[in-house]
């Protein structure tokens, strides 16, 4: 079991997601940033944001996602 905060996967707070894979995680930290959209959390709102422009930019987007899941494996 491994363990990313929501600041490490994009997020805008110190919330811990526990997974045994990287895809796991990830749709734990999108569920936790869904909760957050409904209660219209600012920080998260911003957080969000950010990450809607990477999105805009394939290639940014994909090596975030590839960053993000080689700081998983490290775990």
């Amino acid at each position: 079991m491994k363990t990313m905060t929501c600041k490490q996967l994009g997020g805008a707070c110190d919330l811990e997601f526990h997974a045994k894979t990287f895809q796991e995680i990830a749709e734990k930290s999108k569920q936790h940033g869904m909760d957050m959209y409904k209660k219209a959390d600012q920080a998260h709102l911003k957080a969000m944001n950010e990450m809607q422009q990477l999105m805009k930019t394939p290639n940014a987007m994909k090596e975030w996602f590839e960053k993000k899941q080689k700081e998983f494996d490290a775990l």
